[in-house]
């Protein structure tokens, strides 16, 4: 279940939106909660990306294997 939250982009959407509502409430400069919502950003779209790319690799391999077992049993 959290994998699929780490990589959903309106999770990262979310937790920037709550950190900047934090920091404002905490009166931070806003420089530094621009700085806060670029990170999680940013953090939010390489999470994204990584597991994006695991669950294509995944696939692959999964297809490269049934092609395999389709070869075996032909021959």
């Amino acid at each position: 279940m959290w994998k699929k939250k780490l990589a959903s982009r309106k999770f990262w959407s979310a937790a920037s939106g709550f950190a900047t509502s934090i920091l404002l409430a905490l009166n931070i400069d806003k420089l530094a909660i621009e700085q806060v919502a670029l990170v999680l950003g940013g953090i939010g779209a390489l999470v994204a990306f990584i597991f994006a790319e695991g669950i294509v690799d995944k696939q692959r391999e999964k297809t490269i294997a049934e092609q395999e077992e389709k070869v075996d049993s032909c021959d």
